[in-house]
């Protein structure tokens, strides 16, 4: 006798359905706007992907949205494996069964966690979209398939939606801390608690699950992410025959975070240690590592391709949490800290962003380009209080006008003196004052 997964599908949307509404820290999470696309929820593992399915699922029951006319489901059940694309119709079938009324003549939502553990599930989603009034969010990551990969296999039926480790904003509420006043607003003493607050989120780092731990905990707990990355992620998934090349790198990429990445200068020093890899080799692992969410890489701003690809990328971890883990010099680099969350704010904000070496030799970190045209330059540095090193990110940004002539220039400091002489065309912010602005300007 063919075994049925119906039972077993009806139990779980009861229960579902019945199940009370979890108290979860709102997140701020860019959703994009297009009718007739499902929204696939992307990011690293442990980042909250699961938890913002559900914070949705609420936000539309608090809109009015009857909890009938919204489904999530979970295909993360060791009772559902082996199920088949057929399989995934008793879903369906069976939630309209229990719901008829909200089967065309009213439009419900489903929420599909970890949807890929079945295979073919792309053709079943896409045939949903076609034939059913609903709203579609699909997420999901494992060995079989990285969640970046859960909206590519829609082959654009489906758009990102991305989710991070906690940013400043959302850590400080997490903790009940956050402003309920504009950041311009803040008292002097205000201020000086939300930049010892930052430069704490600077150690801990943003993943939910790590927010009050103590520093040995913490660190474990993380450890334990960047191992199930490697080993599910890229490892498992990509069937590699070196696992420890791939550990040296990411030692190399985490240990160094923010710093400019060589795959040249890597693989020299590879082979130097008598170990044999091709260069084609290391390039794809830095991609399945940036797929995986585990780091991100920034390009030097050029319309030249060939100028791109000739130099190094910058290399920045997801969350500032894992800087620890790798860097050997026992020092707390509090700059690279700060520059890494300023561009993961940047993304967050929906600029596209590279650096900048400027015709006379300087470097600014960050080129910031927005969809509607605008330009930031983003210089970033932990103490301007040093005359010499403000003097220095001062003549970068200068230096980098003459070819973003109508850019924005900034400095975004952790601490700098009260009284600071700069160039009319230069804006300084303070760093904690900067992240907590609710839109950028």
């Amino acid at each position: 006798m063919e075994f049925s997964f119906l039972p077993l599908v009806r139990q779980k949307i009861l229960d579902a359905q019945a199940a009370p509404l979890p108290r979860l820290t709102a997140r701020d999470v860019w959703l994009p706007a297009v009718p007739g696309k499902a929204l696939a929820v992307i990011g690293m593992r442990r980042a909250g992907k699961t938890s913002f399915l559900w914070q949705q699922l609420a936000s539309r029951h608090a809109s009015g949205t009857p909890r009938e006319g919204l489904l999530y489901f979970s295909f993360e059940d060791e009772r559902l494996a082996g199920m088949r694309t057929a399989d995934l119709d008793l879903l369906v079938e069976e939630y309209f069964n229990l719901h008829p009324e909200w089967r065309n003549g009213r439009r419900s939502t489903l929420f599909l966690d970890e949807i890929q553990l079945v295979s073919g599930w792309e053709l079943f989603v896409r045939r949903l979209l076609d034939t059913e009034n609903i709203e579609l969010f699909v997420s999901g990551s494992s060995a079989k398939l990285l969640s970046r990969e859960v909206a590519t296999s829609m082959r654009g039926r489906a758009l990102e939606a991305v989710v991070t480790p906690f940013s400043f904003r959302e850590a400080l509420r997490h903790a009940g801390r956050e402003p309920t006043k504009s950041a311009s607003r803040l008292t002097k003493a205000e201020h000086s608690q939300f930049a010892h607050a930052l430069v704490e989120y600077l150690s801990v780092g943003g993943f939910p699950e790590a927010q009050g731990l103590d520093a040995r905990s913490r660190h474990e707990l993380l450890r334990n992410y960047v191992d199930v990355v490697l080993l599910r992620d890229v490892v498992e998934r990509h069937n590699l025959s070196q696992p420890q090349i791939l550990r040296w790198l990411v030692q190399q990429l985490l240990g160094n975070a923010a710093g400019a990445f060589s795959i040249h200068k890597f693989f020299s020093d590879l082979r130097s240690r008598g170990t044999a890899v091709g260069k084609d080799t290391l390039y794809r692992l830095l991609a399945h590592l940036e797929d995986a969410f585990l780091i991100s890489t920034v390009g030097l701003a050029t319309d030249s391709v060939r100028r791109r690809q000739v130099n190094p990328r910058k290399v920045y971890p997801v969350d500032t949490g894992l800087m620890a883990l790798f860097d050997t010099s026992g020092k707390s680099n509090v700059g690279h800290a700060l520059e890494t969350v300023v561009l993961h704010e940047l993304r967050r904000r929906g600029a596209a962003v590279d650096y900048v070496l400027t015709p006379g030799g300087f470097e600014v970190d960050f080129c910031a380009r927005w969809p509607e045209g605008r330009v930031w330059l983003v210089q970033v540095c932990a103490d301007l209080s040093d005359a010499t090193t403000l003097a220095r990110e001062v003549r970068a940004l200068q230096d980098a006008r003459s070819l973003w002539p109508g850019a924005r220039a900034m400095l975004v400091a952790l601490s700098a003196p009260a009284v600071l002489s700069l160039p009319a065309d230069i804006e300084l912010h303070r760093a904690s004052t900067w992240l907590l602005e609710a839109e950028p300007t």
